[in-house]
């Protein structure tokens, strides 16, 4: 069975072609999330032991968002064609040592519990602090010791095989999923109010997402009026791929997740999935 089918609309078929990416082909979206209760659940996990971030909690909520009520999003462009990846795995920009940006892809994201990703990205994170790169990591030292414009080739040649043609040579290191279904990055954490991320030409992916500040707010809760943590969330889309409209629905699924975090400790159930 073909699930490719429902996303190949004549929009989409057209859509894939107008738009180059990631020149013109983005779409931004902005809201405010109360993050209260998402802080409270931190705090309460960390006094068990498990030390997560509200990085970490967000990106299992948009895992499960997709798995569970937006499939496009788990999509990509191959050869004019929209395709449906077949698991959601996301990639979490890291501050590293000596102020450099790292990145940890988690396979399976939808499916993790907290304990689980919070355990998986502080071993990343900790190997990456005794000087073992990720696959990412490499990659960059490997291209940044070629000279110019050599790099420029052998950066063209790998998008053209993996990002246009879609091809993955795993045996020297070519992939064409890379960096999974999504990319999420705090960059709250280094002093930015909001902002919003660039599509990487090197990647398939659909959207990234960006955390932003935390203020507190007044908040009208049950026509009462309450001081609560507001985040920026915001999130860059391939128009190829996707429209406004699925933004607004992964937006409307992490601020009903939000209010409840306890969800996240337990497995979700895939068998209620979409895909």
């Amino acid at each position: 069975m073909d699930n490719n089918i429902e996303y190949n609309s004549n929009w989409r078929k057209v859509a894939s072609t107008i738009y180059k990416k990631p020149i013109d082909s983005k779409i931004f979206g902005m809201v405010e999330l109360d993050v209260t209760e998402l802080e409270r659940y931190v705090a309460e996990k960390r006094k068990e032991g498990v030390k997560t971030t509200l990085t970490y909690l967000l990106t299992q909520i948009i895992g499960r968002g997709i798995r569970q009520e937006v499939p496009e999003l788990n999509t990509y462009v191959k050869r004019g064609k929209i395709m449906q990846r077949e698991k959601v795995d996301a990639t979490v920009s890291v501050l590293l040592p000596g102020g450099q940006m790292g990145s940890v892809k988690i396979e399976n994201a939808d499916q993790l519990t907290t304990a689980e990703v919070s355990a998986f990205i502080g071993k990343k994170i900790a190997e990456s602090r005794k000087g073992d790169e990720n696959d990412t990591m490499q990659s960059k030292s490997m291209l940044a010791k070629l000279p110019w414009p050599f790099r420029n080739w052998l950066f063209n040649i790998y998008q053209t095989i993996t990002i246009h043609w879609g091809i993955s040579v795993p045996g020297i290191g070519l992939d064409s999923n890379s960096f999974g279904s999504f990319i999420v990055s705090n960059i709250g954490t280094v002093g930015l109010d909001t902002g919003y991320g660039s599509l990487l030409p090197s990647s398939n992916i659909s959207f990234v997402f960006i955390l932003g500040s935390i203020n507190k707010k007044p908040v009208v809760i049950d026509d009462n009026i309450e001081i609560r943590r507001v985040m920026w969330l915001s999130s860059t889309l391939d128009h190829r791929v996707v429209d406004g409209s699925h933004g607004g629905r992964l937006f409307r699924v992490i601020k009903r997740m939000a209010k409840n975090p306890e969800v996240l400790d337990e497995k979700p159930d895939l068998a209620a999935s979409i895909f």
